[in-house]
């Protein structure tokens, strides 16, 4: 599936820049029995509407018709990433340095937790190192991470 996000990335990047957002992310999932196409946008300064959301699905839903990427039927959701985002990418991560995240693992760790949450040091291709509330640095390997979500404290 990440193909499918790639190639449908890659097609609506500069259609959605031209119109004065961002591409945050693409995300290709099944549900159920439902597929979803999710299309999140993001502006500077700015946050994102409805009304947002309407116009880029109307500028790029001709483009995946034609591109016909997909196959099966699928339902196409253009939205905000929220204030607490999903980090899949690497430019995420970077644009989050210094800021608190929370670490969800497929498993529990050696200490029997499968949650993390700290400031987020640094990255590299196959770790992240994040910073608890007791200042250990704590190393995480990326192939054991379910989920990376920044925190927001309302």
């Amino acid at each position: 599936m990440a193909n499918i996000e790639e190639k449908v990335e890659l097609l609506l990047k500069s259609t959605i820049e031209k119109i004065g957002y961002e591409l945050y992310d693409v995300e290709y999932a099944k549900e159920g029995k439902n597929y979803f196409l999710r299309v999140m946008i993001d502006r500077k300064q700015k946050t994102i509407d409805l009304e947002d959301c309407e116009k880029v699905s109307n500028e790029i839903n001709g483009l995946l018709d034609e591109a016909d990427y997909i196959k099966d039927p699928y339902f196409l959701e253009v939205s905000s990433p929220g204030i607490e985002r999903i980090l899949r990418k690497d430019k995420h991560l970077k644009q989050n340095i210094g800021k608190e995240i929370q670490v969800k693992l497929f498993q529990k760790d050696e200490k029997g937790k499968k949650e993390q949450q700290g400031i987020l040091q640094e990255f590299k291709e196959e770790t992240i190192t994040i910073e608890n509330e007791y200042h250990e640095r704590i190393e995480i390997e990326r192939k054991k991470i379910a989920q990376i979500k920044t925190i927001y404290h309302w």
